[in-house]
C-alpha cells in the first residue's frame, strides 16, 4: 500500500479535475490511505478533530463530488450505509459475515458486456462470507 502525502493528493485532484481545497484534500487522502471502506461517517469522524469546521455534510458532498469525478466507488452493500473505495481498478468485495469489514478480491476474468440495449458504467461484485481473522478466532 501506498502512503499518499499531500502534494500526491493535490497532483491526485487535479488529474481528476478537483479544485483542491483543505477539506477535500483532506478527504482523499484519507481514503487513498485508509482502503477499509469507510462511510461518510468513518471519514467525518476520523478527520473531524484535524479540522474542527468540518461538517458530515462536507464530507457527504464531497465524497459525492470525488464519485463523479471518478476518484472513488460508491459501494451498496447493506441498506444501512454507502461505503466508499478509492480503489477504482475493477475489483469484487467480501463483506465478512461476523466482523462486518469489507474486503478487495479479485475479480474473475469476465469478457466486457455488450448490448445494443444498455450502456454499462459499473459493475459490482459481492461475495458474503467470514474472513480469515474470523475463521481463526472460530477455532
Amino acid at each position: 500500500m501506498m502512503n499518499y502525502d499531500k502534494e500526491q493528493t493535490i497532483n491526485y485532484l487535479i488529474s481528476k479535475n478537483i479544485k483542491p481545497s483543505l477539506q477535500r484534500i483532506a478527504i482523499m487522502q484519507y481514503m487513498l490511505n485508509h482502503l477499509e471502506h469507510p462511510t461518510v461517517d468513518d471519514v467525518y469522524q476520523a478527520l473531524a478533530k484535524e479540522i474542527p469546521t468540518l461538517s458530515k455534510t462536507t464530507v457527504y458532498n464531497t465524497m459525492t463530488l470525488l464519485e463523479s469525478a471518478g476518484a472513488i466507488n460508491s459501494l451498496t452493500i447493506d441498506e444501512k450505509n454507502v461505503r466508499y473505495d478509492s480503489n477504482t481498478e475493477r475489483h469484487a468485495h467480501l463483506k465478512c459475515r461476523k466482523c462486518g469489514r469489507v474486503f478487495d478480491m479479485k475479480m474473475p476474468m469476465m469478457t466486457d458486456c455488450e448490448s445494443d440495449d444498455f450502456e454499462i458504467d459499473k459493475i459490482e461484485i459481492l461475495y458474503y462470507g467470514i474472513c480469515k481473522e474470523c475463521q481463526q478466532k472460530q477455532e
